[in-house]
């Protein structure tokens, strides 16, 4: 394996130029730096990543603590704060906290002990604490869901107005009486959700069930408002993972998305325009959410000091098949008006 005196060799500098030329310090020679460039290319030259660390006492690594791995929307996230961090010098950690609060609080452990260089975190709840990484001046950045206490960096989504619209787009289709499967109390985007159904249906009209953030759950959970005397006829569903569970439980009693029972779900799930019918979405920004995530941390890692900056995109309905009943009327048709 090739050394940094080998490298020094082959360019003709000192090894203190081939140090401060790979580490991008601005004060070598152009040409100096092209030479050790290409003399570290020629010997397949990789810097001691653990000695460098060790001298700046931390990494060019960042860490990133999602909500589940299996749900598309968080890999679409992984991707773009890669991308983004990739072409900055800097590697990523993926770590799954599983919606669990014990598995985040030790990836947040491990993140101090590896000194990384920052954190994009999609906190599990009002529960989660990153006093410790800002006491020993780690940033952080969270995504999808802020984090309590003071004001940090943040990317989110206004959900609230999307599942608003989204309730307002299944009653337009003709729809009378509108559930909703939304995640668990105490998480944001779930909370956000069901706020926007209630905004859109009125607290007397409101028919939902809250569920953990999986498919099971909210199989059991849509099969309870089926099997109401009065069932819904439309459903909104929080996430793809949810959705799911709701298309087995439309399944598993006979009932036919779109003609028997609407279907609107929060993300945009790679299936979602391979079922019969295809599924109308309301599609966020995850690949987006990530990139300005990483951008954030990497302009925190540069200047501390810079002012906490919130950033919320917006989502769009994506209509498909399953929330339009054939012929059917808008909801101002709808005996006791709209919803």
């Amino acid at each position: 394996m090739a050394t940094i005196s080998d490298v020094a060799a082959r360019a003709g500098v000192s090894t203190a130029t081939v140090s401060r030329a790979l580490n991008g310090k601005s004060t070598v020679d152009p040409e100096l730096a092209a030479r050790v460039q290409v003399a570290a290319e020629e010997l397949g030259y990789h810097p001691n990543g653990l000695a460098r660390n060790l001298r700046r006492q931390e990494t060019a690594v960042l860490a990133l603590i999602i909500s589940d791995v299996e749900n598309p929307f968080f890999t679409a996230i992984a991707r773009g704060v890669e991308d983004l961090a990739q072409v900055s010098g800097y590697s990523v950690v993926l770590c799954n906290s599983d919606e669990n609060e014990d598995k985040e609080r030790r990836y947040i452990d491990v993140a101090l002990q590896e000194r990384v260089a920052g954190v994009v975190l999609s906190p599990t709840g009002r529960s989660t604490n990153v006093d410790h990484l800002r006491r020993q001046g780690t940033p952080v950045v969270a995504v999808d869901r802020p984090l309590a206490g003071p004001d940090g960096d943040q990317v989110l989504v206004d959900t609230r107005l999307a599942a608003h619209e989204a309730t307002r787009h299944l009653a337009d289709g003709g729809y009378r009486r509108i559930g909703c499967l939304s995640g668990p109390a105490g998480v944001r985007t779930a909370d956000d959700r069901l706020a926007g159904y209630r905004d859109a249906v009125g607290e007397d009209r409101a028919l939902f069930r809250r569920t953990e953030y999986r498919a099971e759950g909210a199989r059991v959970a849509a099969l309870e408002l089926l099997d109401l005397p009065e069932p819904p006829d439309a459903l909104l569903v929080a996430n793809s993972t949810m959705t799911i569970g709701a298309l087995q439980a439309l399944t598993g009693r006979g009932l036919r998305p779109g003609r028997d029972v609407g279907i609107v779900s929060f993300d945009d799930a790679p299936w979602a325009t391979l079922i019969d019918p295809p599924l109308t979405v309301v599609a966020q920004p995850a690949y987006d959410i990530g990139r300005v995530a990483a951008q954030l941390l990497l302009a925190r890692i540069a200047d501390g000091a810079r002012e906490p900056t919130t950033t919320t995109l917006e989502a769009r309905l994506i209509e498909r098949q399953s929330s339009r009943r054939p012929g059917a009327g808008r909801s101002d048709d709808v005996p006791g008006g709209p919803v």
